[in-house]
Parts: C-alpha cells; structure tokens; sequence
C-alpha cells in the first residue's frame, strides 16, 4: 500500500472513530443514531477497506440519521458534545428533518437526518433503524446510494463495495434483504426505475477499477443480475403499473438541487 493509500486508509478510520464516539454517546443519553453514506458502507464493509485507499474515495463529513421525536434532545446533545450548529436559521427551520453541525475538534461537518431520507426518492428508516448498529442496514444502504438519479462515481465506488461484501438474501442478517427491497420497490415505478438504471450502469463501471480482481467483478456483476431478477419478479401495484405507462416523459423524481443551495450541502456522502 503507497503512502498516498495509508494516508486515505487513516482519514476513513478516524472519521469513522469520531462518528462512533457521537453515536455511543447519544446511545447512553437514549438517543438512537446510525451511521449512513460512505462512512457507514465502510464501516460495514471490514473487508474491503483497502479498496477506499485503492479507489481514492475519500470522506468529507459524518452522515448520522435517528428519530425525530429526538430531535430537540439531539440538539442539546450535540451541543454538549462539542457541536456547534451551522446555522441557527437552518436550526429554526429544519430542525425536525435534517440537522447540520460543525465540530469544534475536528472542524468537520456533521449531518444528522430523522425518520427519512428525503433525496431524489424517499427512504423511510423510521421502523428500520433498530435493524443494525452502528449503522443502518445493507438494503438500506442500497436503496441510499442507487435511488441517486445523476449518480456519480463516488457513490457508484460505494455501492460495488457494499455488493462485492454481501450477500443478496431475504433477510438482515448481514446480508442485501431484497425480499424487502422488491417489495418497497413493487410500490413505486419511479423509485423501481432509478435503481434498475443505476444497477445497469454499475455494471458498466466496473472494468474500469483495477481494484477490483476478476472474481471480485464476476461476484458484483452475478449480484446485481440476482438484484435485478428479483425486481422484476415481485408483484407490482396497480399503482407502479398506471405510472410505468406514463414513463420518464413525466418526471419520476424529486429535484434536490434547490434544498442542497438552500442548505448549502452536497447531499450524504
């Protein structure tokens, strides 16, 4: 491993310590907390941590999501703790959805979702945080990054990680539950085709990472097919049926972009 890798390594791992001191602390003041994004896939991936070094994702700030019946005790904890809220405004107006701190430590930004993730497609963690610890679960962490409509790289380097660790079955026992996936997706035709075009384009990338070894290619890319495959095959609503007639001719996603210019953030990492 070059220095340059080390150097990736060592970043990833004390970003990841100061996210599990947040969440160990909040657990002892009974306040449940995740970790979500890059940080929480690295953490669940113990594996394949070389491959963040070896494919440069480098982490940015520390993505948290809990339970907004919390969220006013998350405020004083945070504060407590050292954190300092980016904007008193932002506070007063968003507070019960999303909440933005800068560490007085460290300097990094920390953002803290509750109850949903609200991007260019909804994903619910209000009956699913409970699922893992100290992080939200595979299927979670899968629905995150593929529901992304303009994806980028980055979050395609996560999501081949999160695939190439774990298994697909229909469960959450450190594995992709895609019993629940399916049917999540069997409900919304939008949500259902921004993930199936993500997959595909996963596939496309990867010959282009020489991280990956050609078993580690072969297992992603036979996963993602299994994915795929039990999409297609769950039942779909009358509902997800009546939209697919109308296709991307109308607009099958939320615009995230003026919400990241109002709260001046790239979204989760």
């Amino acid at each position: 491993m070059t220095n340059q890798e080390q150097t990736a390594l060592a970043t990833f791992e004390d970003f990841v310590k100061e996210a599990l001191e947040i969440i160990e602390a909040a657990n002892k003041n009974s306040i449940p907390l995740r970790m979500i994004g890059a940080l929480g896939i690295y953490r669940h991936c113990p594996n394949s941590k070389h491959m963040y070094a070896q494919m440069k994702r480098v982490p940015t700030d520390i993505d948290l999501i809990g339970y907004s019946k919390y969220s006013r005790k998350t405020i004083d904890f945070m504060k407590s703790q050292g954190y300092v809220p980016s904007s008193e405004r932002l506070m007063a107006l968003y507070g019960m959805q999303r909440q933005m701190y800068q560490s007085e430590r460290s300097g990094r930004q920390i953002d803290i979702f509750f109850d949903k993730l609200e991007m260019c497609h909804t994903i619910d963690i209000k009956d699913r945080l409970e699922v893992d610890y100290p992080t939200i679960s595979p299927a979670d962490f899968l629905l995150e990054k593929m529901q992304i409509v303009e994806i980028n790289e980055k979050d395609v380097k996560d999501t081949i990680i999160l695939i190439k660790e774990h298994e697909i079955e229909n469960s959450d026992d450190n594995v992709i539950n895609m019993e629940y996936v399916a049917k999540l997706l069997s409900e919304d035709w939008g949500f259902y085709y921004t993930v199936k075009t993500n997959l595909n384009k996963l596939r496309e990338f990867l010959p282009n990472y020489s991280t990956l070894i050609e078993d580690d290619r072969k297992t992603v890319n036979e996963r993602v097919s299994r994915i795929i495959e039990r999409m297609e095959k769950e039942p779909k609503s009358l509902r997800w049926k009546i939209r697919e007639k109308q296709g991307t001719k109308k607009k099958w996603y939320r615009d995230v972009e003026v919400e990241r210019a109002e709260l001046k953030t790239g979204g989760v990492g």
